[in-house]
């Protein structure tokens, strides 16, 4: 096995973009393409090739490349993980975004805006790139509809009793108030904070809230959204969050699909209005900012657009190659 790839960090998260060595990935959709990549050992093997120690991690975040849906859209993503293959991800299609206008993928004006099209799993999205002196300096995406699912749902944890807010955002997403834990989202609590947002995730999993309202690949609750809500500014609000995602992965950004999610129940709130803005943080102090664009219905849900805004960075490129007598093949996790 050799695999050749690029690594972007947005906002702290890493994104690992595979460029060659990755088999096939038949299907008509993307969406289809995941299927298709969750039950290929062949396929597989490659994400627990990338995503495994010890060329990865437990944390460790990244796509494959493959066709769009149509001629509408630059090209195709799976997203995966340490656990499989997300069905959304916002700091992915940041880095996506910056890496192909970067290397001429799509081409991009010099000055000002570019918009690079994306089919992902849960459907099209579309990042604004804007570049000063051919450097990118930003990117902005539209995400497909966001909408709340339930609300104040009561959940009894290890931690103690709380309640959550489950939203979707191109995934479904569990948000609890860190303080009615005793928590704050701190470095201080990432031990615990990553226990009970596991914990959290796995309570709901299972539940009538966990179900996509129109195709069952999308179902699952794909993460827990700890947050701190630090008030608003004149701009909008202001808060803080751990999104701890898939089984046990923590998000050093704050979470761009998570964000969506979070916009549409802050806008159902009455606090994120279209004009004004979500200053979103992370554990580690990295920002996205988020505002509603439109209200649309999606299904039988009202729903907004959101668009989600941050930067990304090349971090390094890589072969990575698989020594045929390597007792450990295609790597190990401990978590």
């Amino acid at each position: 096995m050799k695999v050749s790839t690029v690594d972007y960090h947005t906002a702290g998260e890493p994104f690992r973009i595979a460029l060659t060595g990755v088999p096939d990935i038949p299907g008509a959709t993307v969406l289809d393409r995941r299927a298709f990549a969750q039950q290929s050992a062949e396929v597989d093997a490659v994400r627990k090739f990338l995503v495994n120690e010890p060329r990865g991690h437990a944390d460790m975040y990244g796509g494959f490349l493959v066709p769009p849906d149509d001629d509408g859209a630059h090209f195709g993503v799976l997203f995966w993980h340490k656990d499989g293959y997300s069905t959304a991800c916002g700091h992915g299609t940041i880095a996506l975004a910056t890496w192909a206008v970067t290397t001429g993928r799509v081409a991009a004006a010099v000055e000002g805006d570019t918009d690079v099209v994306i089919d992902v799993p849960s459907g099209r999205v579309t990042a604004r790139v804007t570049r000063a002196a051919g450097v990118v300096t930003n990117v902005a995406f539209r995400n497909i509809p966001s909408y709340v699912v339930a609300r104040d749902l009561p959940i009894r944890t290890s931690q103690g009793e709380t309640h959550a807010d489950i939203s979707y955002g191109g995934a479904l997403y569990a948000s609890v108030d860190a303080a009615t834990l005793g928590l704050s989202v701190t470095p201080t609590h990432y031990s615990t904070l990553l226990t009970i947002g596991r914990e959290i995730k796995w309570l709901l999993n299972d539940t009538e809230w966990s179900k996509h309202p129109t195709d069952h690949r999308l179902n699952g609750i794909y993460g827990t959204i700890l947050y701190d809500d630090l008030g608003q500014t004149p701009t909008g609000p202001h808060q803080r969050n751990l999104t701890i995602f898939a089984d046990g992965e923590a998000d050093r950004s704050p979470c761009g699909s998570g964000t969506s999610a979070r916009a549409a129940l802050l806008h159902a709130d009455g606090r994120l209005p279209i004009g004004r803005t979500l200053h979103h943080e992370s554990i580690i102090n990295t920002t996205f900012q988020a505002r509603v664009v439109a209200e649309v219905e999606s299904g039988k849900h009202p729903a907004v657009v959101t668009e989600v805004e941050g930067t990304a960075y090349e971090t390094g490129t890589a072969t990575f190659t698989l020594d045929p007598n390597d007792p450990l093949g295609t790597g190990f996790t401990l978590r």
